[in-house]
């Protein structure tokens, strides 16, 4: 994968920004995790910068949910109802962070970034 964590080409006033150096091994991304729903859960040990070993979890149902009373409760989602980053990752029910999703307790929007953190928190919507 060839994306890489640095500026962007163009300016704010639509100007180019000429590199003055290429793109370093160090800073190419990993690819998505594209986290599923399944029954199963599934999670992937990474060697991240530094030495952190990150926790990325590729599949899960289960979702901690913050509730209007401010109390955190365990459940399980059904399926992803909308995705404002792509409305293709609602088909394929894939998990990102701002992920809106049916569960047990009701609609819920995902606040942790499951591909990262490989944990799934959300707050009712």
């Amino acid at each position: 994968m060839a994306t890489s964590q640095r500026r962007a080409k163009r300016k704010s006033t639509g100007g180019r920004y000429w590199d003055d150096r290429t793109k370093r091994k160090k800073e190419l991304s990993r690819f998505a995790a594209n986290t599923k729903i399944s029954t199963e859960t599934r999670t992937k040990s990474v060697r991240a910068c530094g030495g952190t070993v990150k926790r990325v979890l590729l599949a899960g149902d289960q979702v901690n949910v913050m509730g209007k009373d401010g109390k955190a409760q365990k459940t399980t989602i059904v399926n992803v109802v909308e995705n404002a980053a792509n409305p293709h990752l609602v088909r394929r029910n894939i998990l990102t962070k701002g992920a809106v999703v049916e569960t047990k307790l009701g609609k819920a929007k995902i606040t942790s970034r499951p591909g990262q953190e490989g944990c799934m928190n959300a707050v009712l919507v």
